[in-house]
């Protein structure tokens, strides 16, 4: 008899946010009163099918402790093994998860800079994922005309968009699976964990998401991603 699938997620939240302009890292910046990584924490850890949520911090990071997470207890652990790139605080993170989890779990791993990640996200990336033999993510099909530009920012030429999707998180693969992709590229940095799948010759489905599920990249995004806050909280009551 086949066991019961289990899901875990995983928060990399060791950057610095540069391009955000400020020296407080992007991921704890102020987002409707809380910082913005609590937000993807609560995200996962209130879905009740996903047993834990491991964030993978800095190893000099002192500002996680400054905030209160004991709501999450239950589920959340802490992991200060953050490397230099995303893809170096993922693979640390996933081998500080192997002693609790089997190579079989699947892991969803999340931006701590996407904090409108809806409980129907979640539900939908399961629902797609939990037969599927590689995994994959949630994604958006470009509905813009896209533009490549030369270094003085005039268009070189126009870019087809068909069959084009923008790539969001959470992006969801065996723990095993994803574990052997990111040790196999070595030096290579993959841009995110797909990438690092479709390397080992394999083809993650895209799930279609919605573009509230933004990624707070510019100060700019603050304000949106507020008003997409408001609006889960309210589906939530």
């Amino acid at each position: 008899m086949r066991a019961p699938e289990r899901y875990f997620a995983l928060i990399p939240a060791a950057g610095s946010g540069s391009r955000m302009g400020s020296e407080l890292p992007k991921q704890y910046l102020e987002l409707a009163a809380a910082p913005m990584l609590q937000h993807a924490v609560r995200a996962l850890c209130i879905h009740p099918q996903i047993e834990r949520v491991f964030v993978v911090l800095a190893a000099e990071d002192a500002h996680f402790a400054r905030y209160d997470w004991t709501p999450f207890d239950a589920k959340l652990r802490r992991l200060y093994c953050g490397g230099a790139t995303r893809a170096a605080s993922v693979l640390n993170g996933l081998r500080a998860m192997a002693p609790v989890l089997q190579p079989e779990d699947w892991v969803l791993v999340h931006d701590a800079a996407r904090p409108c990640l809806a409980q129907a996200h979640l539900d939908a990336l399961i629902a797609a994922l939990v037969d599927d033999e590689v995994g994959g993510l949630l994604a958006v099909p470009v509905a813009d005309t896209l533009k490549r530009a030369d270094q003085a920012s005039r268009v070189t030429h126009t870019e087809p968009r068909e069959n084009l999707w923008q790539a969001q998180t959470p992006q969801m693969f065996r723990h095993s699976l994803l574990l052997r992709a990111l040790e196999a590229l070595g030096t290579d940095t993959p841009t995110d964990e797909a990438c690092a799948i479709e390397h080992l010759g394999l083809k993650p489905k895209l799930v279609a998401c919605d573009v509230t599920n933004l990624k707070v990249t510019f100060p700019g995004d603050f304000k949106l991603a507020e008003v997409i806050l408001k609006n889960l909280r309210s589906e939530l009551k």
